[in-house]
């Protein structure tokens, strides 16, 4: 008898000890349901945070903007589009169903309208008629936006339109759709559209049209400023957001929620984990200028590199980060003609001989090709030296 309590006290004592680990574990596994797959990120250093299901090839429904978006953004950066250039509505375009800001074949908005009506208001029709300007029709801004999903190794994304609209073969994942969002969140004016509540299109006139965000983290979550919500039946309720507190930007995103309500309330639990467990250690701001490379036969002898992204160190609360290592790699023998972005070298940070972090350095603007007047002059002007 003596034995059995003994080996009761024994159980009950094991019991205690590998009690808390299950809790926490199960509190992880569980810490998303009622979804289809989702992923949590850091943004700037891409740490994965939590994940369910997160390569799971889904429709996407409008979370598709978020590729669209990126390319509108990198035609602004590059100067090949300006905020206040006007777009032409096409019949194409005043022809898409589901969201939309009701756009008349024909009538003109400023670039910065249209994001506003994509961004905030999801906009197909807005989509459609800046995709069209920067690539000259719908299906040759698609073919852009899976080269860019190519680019950027997604391995589990088909576009087939730039809205969502449900269509065959258009899919993604939450991981892929982390990335694309990590992506567009390096220009970070992006989030002045997505993090808008509600605006207005038409304002002075007698179409005045009032936008709401479709995102209603984005008003009742502290610290949300994005990116893009999705609906259609067969999606069901999908979100890709991302929040900013205490220097620290995440992004988390669910497919597949019965209900918006369900939805939200799955983002939320990523986020209230993501900040209440993790902190961020910042180190360089996007474009900080890092070093200078040579370019040959450029219009210019050098150019300056500079961060293509926010670069910091992620740890959990608490943790401290010393001792790092910085190494930077120029690419060598560059020839001119060199695009603004094009990336040109790499800063990597490390700790005990482990990465930590790498990013791209790009260059800080173009540099064309020289004339062979002045390749000539430059040659004339060595020759001098040498004698």
């Amino acid at each position: 008898m003596k034995r059995i309590i003994s080996m009761l006290i024994i159980t009950c004592f094991i019991t205690s000890i590998l009690a808390p680990s299950t809790l926490a574990a199960e509190k992880k596994q569980e810490l998303v349901d009622n979804v289809k797959s989702a992923i949590l990120i850091d943004r700037d250093t891409g740490t994965i945070m939590y994940e369910k299901n997160s390569e799971e090839k889904l429709p996407p429904a409008s979370m598709t903007k978020i590729m669209t978006m990126l390319l509108i953004m990198e035609a602004i950066d590059q100067g090949k589009l300006k905020l206040d250039e006007k777009i032409r509505t096409s019949e194409h375009a005043a022809s898409m169903g589901g969201s939309q800001i009701f756009l008349e074949p024909g009538e003109e908005m400023t670039t910065e309208e249209m994001l506003k009506g994509i961004a905030i208001g999801s906009g197909n029709d807005a989509a459609v008629a800046v995709a069209e300007r920067l690539a000259g029709s719908e299906d040759e801004f698609v073919n852009l936006m899976n080269k860019k999903a190519k680019e950027l190794g997604l391995e589990s994304t088909q576009f087939q339109n730039v809205t969502g609209l449900p269509v065959a073969d258009h899919y993604s994942s939450a991981k892929d759709m982390a990335l694309i969002a990590k992506e567009l969140l390096k220009y970070e004016d992006i989030t002045k559209f997505t993090g808008t509540y509600e605006d207005y299109l038409r304002e002075d006139t007698d179409k005045k049209f009032w936008l709401v965000n479709t995102n209603r983290l984005v008003k009742f979550y502290p610290g949300v400023d994005g990116l893009k919500t999705g609906f259609t039946a067969e999606a069901k309720y999908c979100l890709t957001a991302t929040a900013m507190k205490n220097g620290m930007r995440v992004i988390a995103v669910v497919f597949g929620a019965p209900t918006s309500k369900e939805r939200n309330a799955q983002v939320t639990k990523m986020l209230d984990y993501a900040f209440s467990q993790y902190e961020t250690h910042p180190l360089h701001k996007r474009e900080e200028a890092i070093g200078k490379v040579k370019v040959s036969k450029g219009s210019e002898k050098e150019i300056t590199a500079v961060t293509s992204e926010p670069i910091s160190i992620l740890t959990k609360k608490g943790e401290q980060i010393d001792k790092l290592e910085k190494v930077i790699t120029m690419n060598k023998n560059l020839k001119a003609p060199i695009e603004k972005g094009q990336e040109i070298g790499k800063i990597t940070y490390k700790q005990d001989g482990k990465t930590l972090v790498s990013s791209p350095l790009v260059a800080q603007k173009e540099i064309k090709q020289a004339k062979w007047w002045t390749l000539f002059k430059r040659s004339a002007g060595m020759f001098t030296k040498t004698e």
